[in-house]
């Protein structure tokens, strides 16, 4: 059974940690690989990205396979978060061996980040390494293939998208050949994610059903939102993250090909995308489990396309779990509470 989630790819979990409340407005979410690591790749493109360990994951250079990966609020502050998890894997013996000892491990955990920063209110509030241990502690206690909690958690706690809350959104598909995608996004991004003259979601009309709002509903829409922009200024800051993982066997350089791939899931889903403002990241990972060869020639294609799209679903996914919040670093209204659930 599948639960159309990142956790479909055998062998990783998904733990978020949250704190909501006293200034507070962020989190950070733990991707687990299996034990002994899972080949891994990444493709920046945002303007301003904040990342921990991505020139480790170049293929031409030495680290094969990373057990984790962290994405994270709190801007550059939260890239601390990493500094738990890699903790956590040392006391299990989980990392690059540097010595005859087995417990002589450096654990590399890239990591990312997006700017929440005050938007709970205290600037000062973002996570640190024990926001890294909670949420890998989160990851190892979940089950196989257990569901991925969406919406306002983990590092998609302060998330907003142009002038609604954004958050975390995940899916997943299994293709024909046996070989299973999955895509988890933390979407924070400085463009929008709603058609302006319709209100309906530009990543719905790639899916082929598109949702239109009626016309008073819309415009009633975005004079509530006019009214929360006037009173609740806040800077352009941002970035979407996004984990797309598969259990084919991807070398280290197919698994680049994917993370980068995956950047076409942003641009159908979010208008303007990979601004200054931005530090858009996709980190891709690949547990190995089924070989790629011989499920088909264009087997590879076929992953990279899914990836593509699983990014784009689930990007309407984390619109559609958000919700509203008002407190005192500033307000932004859900989809949901502005549209409705249709």
């Amino acid at each position: 059974m599948t639960v159309d989630a990142l956790t479909d790819v055998a062998g990783l979990r998904v733990g978020h940690a949250t704190r909501v409340g006293d200034g507070w407005l962020t989190g950070t979410t733990v991707v687990l690989a299996p034990e002994g690591g899972a080949v891994a790749a990444v493709d920046v493109r945002g303007g301003g990205p904040g990342t921990k360990e991505t020139d480790a994951l170049d293929p031409r250079n030495l680290v094969q396979k990373v057990e984790a990966l962290v994405l994270t609020g709190g801007s550059a502050y939260g890239l601390d978060s990493a500094s738990g998890v890699m903790a956590w894997l040392e006391e299990r013996g989980r990392g690059v061996r540097v010595g005859a000892d087995p417990t002589h491990v450096v654990p590399v955990v890239p990591a990312a980040c997006v700017f929440d920063l005050a938007r709970g209110g205290d600037f000062r509030a973002r996570p640190d390494a024990a926001f890294g241990r909670a949420a890998v502690e989160a990851a190892a206690a979940s089950g196989p293939g257990a569901p991925v909690a969406e919406g306002c958690v983990g590092a998609g706690t302060g998330a907003t998208i142009g002038p609604i809350k954004g958050g975390v959104g995940t899916a997943s598909t299994v293709l024909d050949s046996g070989i299973t995608v999955g895509a988890l996004v933390v979407c924070n991004a400085a463009g929008s994610a709603v058609d302006p003259a319709t209100g309906a979601l530009y990543g719905e009309m790639f899916q082929g059903r598109v949702d239109y709002p009626p016309r008073d509903v819309h415009e009633a829409a975005q004079r509530r939102l006019a009214e929360v922009a006037a009173r609740s200024p806040r800077p352009r800051l941002n970035t979407t993250l996004a984990v797309v993982a598969t259990d084919a066997d991807l070398t280290r350089a197919q698994a680049q090909k994917l993370a980068g791939t995956a950047h076409d899931g942003f641009a159908r889903a979010l208008r303007p995308v990979h601004l200054l403002d931005d530090g858009d990241t996709v980190f891709a990972l690949a547990t190995g489990a089924r070989p790629l060869a011989s499920a088909s020639p264009l087997a590879l294609n076929e992953v990279l396309a899914a990836g593509a799209d699983l990014v784009t679903r689930a990007i309407v996914r984390a619109v559609r779990a958000a919700g509203s919040v008002d407190g005192p670093g500033g307000a932004w209204l859900s989809y949901e509470e502005l549209y409705g659930r249709r």
